[in-house]
C-alpha cells in the first residue's frame, strides 16, 4: 500500500527542546505552528507518525505513565485543531545500550514502516539533529530539516556528513506547507 506518510522528530520538531530533557506534560510545549502544521497534513490525507529519542527513561528522569501523559497532552491539544498523530514510536534506550532503535539506527523508521505496511522512499522524516538525518537515510526516507530545536546548529553540520541535498526550512510549518504545494509532483 502507497500511503503518504510524513514522519515527525518530537523534541525540538513538535514542542521546545532542553538539554535537560523534557520530563513532564508542564515542559511538553508545542512550537510555534507546529500542531498546526500537522493538523495541515491530516487534511491533506497524511499518515502522521513521530519516531523520538527518550533517553530520558533510560537516565531515569520520567517514567511511561510521564511519557504518556506528554502524548496525551500532545493528543489534545491536537484534537483541538482538528489533527492527530496516528502513532508515537520511541525507543526508551540510552545512548550505550546498543539497541537497534535509537536514532540514527533506521530500527524506529522500519517499525513505522512496518506498522504501516507502506514504502518509506516516499515517506518524509523531520528532525532538527545529524542523528535524524542518518536514520532517515538509512531507512531510505526522505530527510528533512528544521531550524528549530538544535536544527541551527545542525544545519552547520550538513555539508561535512553529506547531507548538502536535504532540504532546510525555518520551522515544521513551513516544512509541510512546502510539501503540500509539492505533493502533486511527489506522489504523481
Amino acid at each position: 500500500m502507497n500511503m503518504k506518510l510524513i514522519i515527525l522528530d518530537r523534541d525540538g520538531v513538535i514542542n521546545q527542546d532542553s538539554d535537560a530533557y523534557i520530563k513532564s506534560p508542564d515542559e511538553w510545549i508545542p512550537l510555534p505552528g507546529s500542531l498546526e502544521a500537522i493538523a495541515k497534513l491530516n487534511r491533506a490525507g497524511y499518515t502522521v507518525a513521530v519516531a523520538t529519542n527518550q533517553s530520558g527513561l533510560a537516565r531515569g528522569y520520567f517514567d511511561l505513565k510521564t511519557l504518556s501523559a506528554m502524548h496525551r497532552k500532545m493528543e489534545v491539544l491536537l484534537s483541538e485543531l482538528g489533527g492527530q498523530v496516528d502513532a508515537v514510536f520511541y525507543c526508551p534506550h540510552g545512548p550505550k545500550d546498543g539497541c537497534v532503535c535509537r536514532k540514527p539506527s533506521p530500527g524506529m523508521l522500519h517499525e513505522i514502516g512496518e506498522r504501516f505496511q507502506t514504502n518509506l522512499k516516499k515517506a518524509f522524516f523531520i528532525g532538527d539533529t545529524i542523528s535524524d538525518m542518518k536514520a532517515a537515510t538509512s531507512a531510505g526516507v526522505k530527510p528533512v530539516l528544521v531550524r528549530t530545536g538544535k536544527g541551527e546548529k545542525t544545519e552547520l553540520l550538513l555539508d561535512e556528513n553529506n547531507f548538502s541535498h536535504v532540504p532546510v526550512y525555518n520551522d515544521l510549518l513551513s516544512a509541510v506547507e512546502d510539501i503540500l504545494s509539492s505533493a502533486t509532483n511527489a506522489y504523481a
